[in-house]
């Protein structure tokens, strides 16, 4: 038996799919980049992160192209406080001076990157390690965030240091490692002008990547189940418009809202569909990519 029918029997036998059908999508994607932005809980636990790389390496032996861009929050906090560095946080951003975007380039590039290369090197597929800074992936400038005061409604401009947001990515290394079989793990870690640093929030990250590699799909792993309704039950597709109008009718809110903004620039941009997906749940990714009906929320 061939190792990529010996892959295709297992994904058969855990989704409980027929082969016929796993077989139809690996046609249509073969060759394509699917970008995974990788954090929350599917991270955080040890048998969802053995699982989550064995679905990339299946993905890849089957050949797709998987890219991985993590986060990592918890640990730069966790890291933080051992080091008695307070935490300060200015509308859900992380504010990081020249002090902690060490720490936070330490954390990211380092321990918890090296951790997803050596569990996906395990599975018998080869994992390179980068942060945006190498290759020159992702050059960013600080990032321009506005505020308005609630008592005057007037708006002023947040200085929270070493943040950024991308303005440019470079594909090439990437496109290097993808096309000999080799998945990169990517770290938000951008590069400036005069050698600055800057932390990049990794759902932005991700979604730069995949507009620059114009992906077939870009996957955000998160916490939930995907987008609700106002009933509060799950959306299995949605249109770039009527998820527009959701944020405007204050249906999809909070934390999900720069998720889906995201989503939405990343779909206007050329990618094909951009999904929200319950990383809590094992097998989620493969589930999303060999079903028919998918999983989680599709934005296309």
């Amino acid at each position: 038996m061939s190792k990529k029918k010996e892959i295709i029997d297992k994904i058969s036998a855990t989704l409980n799919i027929k082969v016929e059908t796993i077989e139809l999508f690996i046609q249509k994607f073969k060759g394509k980049y699917f970008v995974i932005k990788y954090g929350g809980h599917a991270m955080g636990d040890e048998s969802l992160s053995i699982s989550f790389a064995q679905d990339i390496s299946y993905l890849e032996k089957l050949g797709i192209k998987p890219v991985i861009v993590h986060g990592g929050g918890p640990q730069i906090g966790a890291m933080l406080e051992k080091l008695n560095i307070e935490s300060k946080f200015i509308e859900g951003l992380r504010v990081t001076n020249e002090e902690t975007v060490k720490i936070v380039e330490m954390v990211l590039s380092g321990s918890i990157n090296k951790d997803i290369v050596n569990k996906i090197n395990k599975t018998n597929s080869t994992a390179v390690g980068l942060s945006g800074k190498d290759g020159k992936i992702i050059f960013a400038q600080k990032l321009k965030s506005k505020i308005k005061d609630k008592d005057s409604n007037i708006e002023k401009f947040l200085d929270i240091g070493f943040v950024g947001e991308p303005q440019k990515i470079n594909p090439s290394i990437i496109n290097q490692l993808s096309s000999n079989q080799i998945i990169p793990v990517i770290a938000p870690v951008g590069y400036g002008k005069n050698g600055a640093t800057f932390n990049i929030n990794a759902d932005t990250a991700a979604g730069h990547i995949a507009s620059a590699l114009k992906a077939e799909r870009i996957l955000l792993l998160t916490d939930v189940e995907g987008v609700l309704d106002s009933n509060k039950k799950l959306i299995s597709e949605i249109s770039v418009d009527t998820a527009t109008k959701m944020i405007e009718e204050n249906i999809i809110t909070g934390g999900m809202i720069p998720k889906i903004e995201t989503c939405l620039k990343t779909v206007k941009s050329g990618v094909k569909a951009a999904v929200i997906i319950d990383g809590r749940v094992k097998h989620a990714i493969l589930r999303e990519v060999f079903t028919k009906g998918g999983y989680g929320t599709m934005i296309d």
